[in-house]
């Protein structure tokens, strides 16, 4: 838990959403991103994950890919609003 939560904190600093989340999202964002890594990543790339108990250097990245990924997944399925209205419509006359 500890290392998720690591890995967590990190991919928020990286996603630029730390301020949005506490320590506990942090550690299930790091978790689950390393499953998600282990599910996606680990078959590219042939290398173990944390949650495969392998903590090597190489795992640790993968992990936080992962973490990451679940990051930018989460966060842009909010899609940001549009500054100038006229611009987002058709503009034929």
């Amino acid at each position: 838990m500890i290392i998720g939560g690591i890995l967590g904190w990190l991919a928020s600093i990286i996603m630029h959403t730390n301020a949005q989340q506490g320590i506990v999202l942090n550690i299930i964002v790091g978790i689950v991103g390393a499953l998600l890594a282990g599910l996606l990543l680990t078959p590219l790339f042939g290398i173990g994950t944390i949650n495969q108990s392998n903590f090597s250097l190489p795992a640790l990245l993968i992990s936080l890919l992962g973490a990451v990924i679940l990051q930018r997944s989460s966060t842009s399925s909010d899609p940001a609003p549009c500054a100038d209205p006229s611009r987002s419509k058709d503009k034929r006359r």
